[in-house]
């Protein structure tokens, strides 16, 4: 990863997120190969990993009943910091993080948005270099999870921090400026999303039918146009997808229960890397 890149790891649950993020952030040994941050060892050095490592998990773990500004002196001493170079750390980050005005207010008290700066706060008193986020967004409203996700990019574009998340919405990997998506524990795609989305080609048709594998071999025999029964829809790739829709409704009026066709995702080169769509894991 390259310094300031904003890496997404997606996946549905199984696919071995959680575990990379334990072995990334030193909770547990890797089982096999090796796993270098900052050209640190995880396993063999976890302690300069942990120096320069900052890490918000999944579930809050903020204080509830420290104030914001409690909460990142606290952290900041389990790091060693102290007397002036710890105020002035938490006086920079509340500034940088715009909670200046809510320093002394509970932690418990803010929104599900504004705890997530906290945590993020917690890792810029420490002038951590590169930032671990399990599933960042989890419990955010719409408005919560843009906002955050706005902010890491400013975050990381001043200070050329690295920010590596794991997730499994669709659009937060789709911000980020490269994605490795998993399944199984294996990788199966790893690029910009832009490039993944690339390969797919043409628009992406999605055909709810009666009997979506009869239709399958009709759509080859007649269009000559290769589909894929996932999850009981047919999928077809189509460049000019809207005037695939329109044929498929001429020829199988009788077949066809609706369909939908789009610009592809990064959902459908899951499916095409491994067969089946990303909420199923």
């Amino acid at each position: 990863m390259a310094r300031g890149e904003l890496f997404g790891l997606l996946g549905p649950n199984g696919s071995g997120k959680s575990t990379l993020f334990k072995i990334l952030s030193t909770l547990i040994p890797p089982a096999a190969g090796r796993a270098r941050i900052l050209g640190d060892d995880v396993a063999r050095d976890p302690a300069a990993v942990r120096r320069r490592l900052g890490v918000v998990f999944q579930h809050p773990s903020v204080d509830a009943l420290l104030s914001v500004e409690e909460n990142l002196r606290h952290h900041g001493r389990l790091y060693g910091l102290s007397g002036r170079r710890l105020a002035a750390a938490v006086d920079d980050v509340l500034r940088r993080l715009g909670l200046g005005e809510r320093r002394r207010e509970r932690a418990g008290s803010l929104s599900g948005g504004l705890k997530r700066r906290v945590e993020v706060g917690k890792a810029l008193v420490v002038a951590a270099r590169v930032l671990l986020l399990d599933e960042p967004s989890t419990g955010l409203d719409p408005v919560a999870r843009r906002d955050l996700l706005a902010y890491l990019g400013e975050l990381r574009a001043a200070e050329g921090i690295t920010i590596v998340l794991t997730t499994h919405d669709m659009e937060e990997a789709a911000r980020c400026d490269r994605v490795a998506i998993l399944d199984h524990g294996r990788l199966v795609a790893l690029g910009a999303p832009e490039a993944l989305t690339a390969e797919v080609g043409g628009d992406v048709v999605v055909v709810h039918a009666r009997a979506p594998e009869a239709l399958r071999d009709a759509v080859r025999a007649r269009f000559g146009v290769e589909g894929r029964v996932v999850d009981g829809t047919l999928r077809l790739e189509r460049a000019r997808g809207h005037e695939l829709v329109r044929d498929l409704i001429e020829a199988f009026p009788d077949s066809v229960t609706t369909v939908t066709y789009g610009r592809p995702t990064l959902e459908d080169v899951y499916v095409r890397r491994t067969g089946h769509r990303l909420a199923e894991g």
